[in-house]
């Protein structure tokens, strides 16, 4: 009899530690020292130091760098300014301009949509916007006078988000298609999505929709699906569906006055020159987000903080979840983060492409295979490492001539991890 309490004490007290950890471990982002997760203090600080050498060199204005093991903090660093002339520090509010790093919260957006049953990835785009409809392709994106023939099928959403649905960017490139994109303004801000479609749909495409890997307008694209397949503004779906359930609360597509002195200053530097402020870059006005906008970028329209965007990658990370708040179901993470592309197509760098993003194949560069990432014009960047449970968000604002922060980065993240999952 003794022995059978001292047993169902002991069952007890078992349950309730194990209750315990679990509330404890909910990877709800609270903050811990690095070896707690397998990470080591010591060798931490060489990333930091390496960071902040590239600031006293003046290669670059302010940065912030975030490490996130096991769903706690490990690493928040803040070095140089977010507005240099004023001598305003970067810290850990500092809102930043991160144009591409856009479009994996525009391929969440589109797939909670999935979800719901309201498309599937092989339907053609056209029977959701019907403008797109036998769109005419160029036979020679590199001819002045190039000769239009029929798509040989209809672009796909599958295609549309992975960047080979035919399209081109109009900001990058100077073939007659991106000219073409430039003459009609496609991405002006005051315009709207449909406008942008409408304008899109009377523009022939760069190649045959599945016939390669083009980095494209085609997020933008999405975020009119959005509204099209929502009934809402692609703004306020954002905003109710994703930002205020995640608490991203400063990530919008402009910046409010009340939050107007937390956000960086956008710098560029030349060879054998000092950091300038820069007033324009390919075209695009980076004041652009000081003031409301009415063309809801999804491809690179977005501003937000560091630790906002560390809570969109942590809900990723989490199979789709964060704090209790379910975005989108696991299988669907794992298919965002799958390689999309057709057989024998190659994505950025030789990389794969899911949707929305790049997806390492293979380790050969310190990656570990499965992880997935991007960045943005302004040196914005995060990847997302399921095999070492791992995210690392980095942001700086300078366009032009730039050291490598995302490889200094990675290379001194993983030197610091003295307990590896592989």
């Amino acid at each position: 009899m003794k022995n059978t309490i001292y047993f169902q004490i002991f069952l007890i007290t078992t349950l309730l530690v194990s209750c315990a950890q679990k509330v404890e471990k909910q990877r709800n982002l609270s903050r811990a020292t690095p070896e707690e997760v397998g990470i080591s203090s010591e060798r931490l600080r060489v990333l930091s130091e390496a960071m902040q050498n590239e600031i006293d060199e003046g290669n670059t204005p302010g940065i912030t760098t975030m490490i996130a093991r096991h769903g706690e903090i490990v690493h928040f660093e803040t070095y140089g300014y977010q507005d240099i002339a004023n001598k305003t520090p970067i810290d850990e509010n500092t809102i930043f301009r991160i144009y591409s790093m856009s479009k994996p919260i525009t391929g969440v957006a589109l797939m909670m949509l999935y979800e719901e049953g309201k498309f599937t990835l092989s339907d053609p785009v056209s029977k959701y916007i019907p403008e797109f409809k036998g769109m005419k392709v160029v036979d020679d994106y590199w001819s002045p006078n190039p000769e239009l023939v029929d798509a040989k099928h209809e672009m796909t959403i599958r295609e549309l988000m992975s960047h080979s649905a035919g399209f081109t960017y109009g900001i990058f490139g100077d073939t007659y298609v991106d000219k073409l994109y430039r003459e009609a303004d496609v991405l002006n801000y005051h315009s709207t999505l449909k406008d942008m479609a409408t304008s899109l749909s009377k523009i022939p495409l760069l190649y045959q929709p599945g016939g390669g890997y083009f980095y494209s307008i085609s997020v933008d694209v999405q975020s009119y699906l959005v509204e099209v397949l929502s009934g809402m503004s692609f703004r306020d779906f954002l905003k109710e569906r994703l930002f205020t359930p995640l608490k991203m609360l400063d990530t919008d597509f402009w910046v409010p006055e009340e939050k107007m002195k937390r956000f960086a200053e956008v710098y560029q530097r030349k060879e054998g020159e000092a950091l300038k402020l820069s007033t324009e870059v390919v075209g695009l006005d980076p004041n652009v987000f000081k003031k409301p906008v009415t063309l809801f970028s999804g491809g690179g329209g977005l501003v937000s903080t560091t630790m906002d965007y560390m809570r969109f990658c942590q809900m990723l990370l989490n199979g789709g979840e964060l704090d209790g708040q379910r975005i989108l179901g696991p299988r669907t993470v794992d298919l965002m983060s799958m390689n999309q592309l057709p057989e024998g197509i190659k994505g950025p760098g030789g990389k794969d492409f899911g949707i929305d993003f790049a997806v390492v194949k293979n380790g050969r560069n310190g990656s570990s295979v499965g992880e997935y990432s991007w960045g943005g014009m302004a040196g914005t960047w995060f990847w997302i490492d399921p095999v070492e449970d791992l995210i690392f968000v980095g942001m700086r604002q300078q366009f032009g001539q730039r050291p490598d922060l995302e490889n200094i980065a990675r290379r001194l993240t993983y030197q610091a991890v003295i307990e590896s999952n592989q």
